[in-house]
């Protein structure tokens, strides 16, 4: 092989400079930010540029092809997506997709990053199993797993800001630029996600917003959670500050000024999207009351005076996050139910499970529905064969999709065991007093097994197996222009979190965190407080310390856990204090819950915050050049006033 090194395309500036992009701009527009800028209204220009993530999943990329002598192929592969494995080694392997199954096993971890690029490992091992005609298994190590795959995106704004004398953002101008890498991926609905929340909880009246992917000779970057409605948050977050700096004001104050508020033109975002059921305002003042917020920060105040080496911050951010696939026809969803003679289930739905407890769910969802107890209800590893044309479990929305489904499955069952039942039953009462629970069926007289039942309808020769399917209703937006109702509803929390950074070293503490989180009806709790546990956590490692850097040739260093440093148990605060929403009931979905995936990692922007009111506090510290992410050294270059 005969190559030529030519000179590397690495960072946005480069790329920014060379015309070096994947897309054209895409705009969002609302009211008229040019008037306003003219009017002579407080403002200024800045730029804000943030890295990327490493996925770091547990189980690195893996795939298994086993050929089938009739010419068919079985592929287990660590994936989020099967269908789209499915569809690439069709077309790698140029074989129709009824010959090829894909099957996913319990993952160790996903987080985004196999979504799209377990494709490559298990094209390899694919193409390999043809031609050899013997099973072949393709596992990446860390090292490789790192280099090859794709990060969380980087991203370069540029913005103007106006403001009134009170905080109160004015007018919005921001261009946004992705770091895609050399290829696509999923980068365009990326930076689309992170224009639509660029806003975040507030309502900005007149605003002009671009965003645009650019190419450069790095990993082909990938979804990772929150797929670009971070990078949107924080940026906003970051103007919030500036304005709270230029107005003598706490960013606190600022912030609740500018929130939502619930009718009219206050409750519709950019895109034209109404918010409908409320919550922003409702958690902010709860929190702020919880977290003892305002005794807090007099306190901290008095404790930061007395100490000149040491100084504490506080911050309290929010969140509003979008839930659905933006490319609307993602929003499906399929499922099968098969009820076998003993009275016991299985269950097949097309989501995979990568340890955030969908299956549980799932299983909940059953047990709920036909009363029984989990140990009578299994759930499959998620398989092609069993339920075609899947979307990817990604977007927060493995539980609306994918439950809907199996509730829909499972209602058809258990209304064709209902008239059973109530045969066996010899009561006359009206089937809406029959009650399915705790692997019986019963009135207020007397009850007969699900087992019973089940076997009852066998002998009828009742169908004992079900399909059932979901698409969300009421949803679409037109990206042309920039409008439309992308979403079913939003999933809201805020955050308050306490810091202690040491002026010697940078080194920051996590002290103390209060969260409210919007779960809806909780399907689960410790499933729930363990997504927005360690949403928070992954999010605070993003923003505090994970840091991936490349030589001048594009080589990444940062390729293996003692060169990349993502948070231990010992960054995790020591005062942790978690809260659901109450009296949170979200109407059209599974027994009224909400998704909890991927919102609570931009909580943890409250972190960064915190250390910026910290920085703050050292004289002659410059708290706008801190660098994202706000790794120790950064930390001390704000404090020491050079950046």
């Amino acid at each position: 092989v005969e190559y030529e090194p030519l000179p590397a395309i690495l960072t946005l500036p480069e790329a920014i400079a060379a015309h070096s992009f994947h897309t054209e701009p895409n705009p969002f527009h609302r009211g008229d930010p040019e008037a306003v800028f003219a009017s002579g209204a407080a403002q200024f220009s800045g730029e804000f540029f943030l890295g990327g993530q490493e996925h770091f999943y547990l189980e690195t990329h893996a795939a298994l092809a086993i050929p089938s002598a009739d010419g068919s192929l079985h592929l287990i592969s660590s994936t989020q997506h099967p269908s789209e494995i499915q569809a690439v080694v069709s077309h790698v392997l140029h074989l129709p997709r009824h010959l090829i199954t894909v099957e996913s096993l319990r993952m160790g971890g996903g987080f985004g990053g196999k979504e799209t690029q377990g494709n490559t490992p298990a094209a390899m091992a694919a193409l390999a199993s043809v031609i050899t005609q013997r099973p072949v298994r393709v596992r990446l190590n860390r090292d490789h797993d790192m280099q090859l795959s794709g990060h969380r995106h980087p991203f370069l704004a540029k913005y103007q800001v106006a403001h009134d004398a009170d905080g109160r953002l004015l007018a919005l101008k921001s261009d946004l630029v992705s770091n895609g890498g050399w290829a696509l991926d999923l980068s365009t609905a990326i930076t689309d996600r992170a224009l639509l929340h660029h806003d975040n909880a507030y309502c900005i009246p007149n605003l002009h917003l671009t965003g645009r992917v650019a190419k450069t000779h790095l990993s082909s970057n990938t979804a990772f959670r929150g797929f670009g409605g971070p990078q949107g948050m924080l940026i906003i977050e970051e103007i919030m500050a500036q304005v709270a700096r230029r107005c003598g004001l706490p960013p606190e104050i600022v912030r609740e000024r500018n929130l939502y508020q619930g009718s009219g033109a206050t409750n519709t975002t950019h895109y034209g999207q109404e918010l409908g059921d409320q919550r922003i305002p409702r958690i902010w003042q709860e929190l702020k009351i919880s977290s003892d917020l305002t005794e807090r920060r007099a306190a901290l105040a008095a404790w930061n005076a007395a100490s000149p080496h040491h100084k504490r911050g506080l911050a309290m951010t929010p969140v509003k996050f979008g839930i659905s696939f933006t490319l609307t026809h993602l929003n499906q969803a399929g499922a099968l139910v098969l009820i076998y003679q003993d009275g016991t289930v299985q269950v097949n739905h097309g989501g995979t499970e990568m340890g955030q407890g969908l299956h549980t769910k799932i299983r909940t969802i059953v047990c709920r529905e036909l009363g029984l107890t989990p140990d009578r209800v299994r759930l499959m590893p998620t398989r092609t064969d069993k339920v075609p044309n899947t979307s990817a479990t990604a977007a927060s929305s493995g539980t609306d999709l994918n439950g809907a489904a199996v509730l829909q499955a499972c209602q058809t069952l258990k209304a064709r065991l209902l008239p059973v039942a109530i045969a066996l039953l010899k009561t006359p009462e009206d089937p809406g007093a029959v009650t399915f629970a705790n692997n019986e069926i019963s009135t207020g007289h007397t009850s007969v097994s699900f087992a019973d039942a089940v076997m009852r309808a066998y002998l009828d020769r009742i169908p004992l197996a079900a399909t059932g399917s979901y698409a969300t209703p009421e949803i679409g937006w037109d990206r042309t222009t920039g409008t439309g109702r992308p979403f079913f509803y939003f999933a809201c929390g805020a955050a308050v979190a306490e810091v202690e950074i040491d002026g010697f070293s940078g080194a920051a503490q996590v002290r103390r965190v209060d969260i409210l989180h919007d779960v809806g009806d909780s399907l689960n709790e410790g499933i729930d407080r363990g997504q927005i546990e360690g949403g928070f956590i992954q999010g605070m490692g993003w923003l505090t310390m994970e840091e991936l850097v490349w030589d001048a040739s594009g080589k990444l260093l940062t390729h293996s856990p003692d060169t990349y440093k993502i948070p231990a148990m010992g960054d995790t605060p020591p005062d942790f204090r978690v809260s659901f929403l109450s009296h949170a009931t979200q109407p059209g979905t599974v027994h009224g819950t909400k998704a909890v995936g991927e919102p609570p990692l931009m909580l943890a922007i409250a972190v960064r915050h915190a250390i910026l009111d910290a920085i703050a506090a050292f004289p002659g510290s410059h708290p706008e050049t801190l660098a994202s992410p706000a790794t120790g050294e950064a930390i001390l270059r704000s404090i020491s006033g050079f950046s």
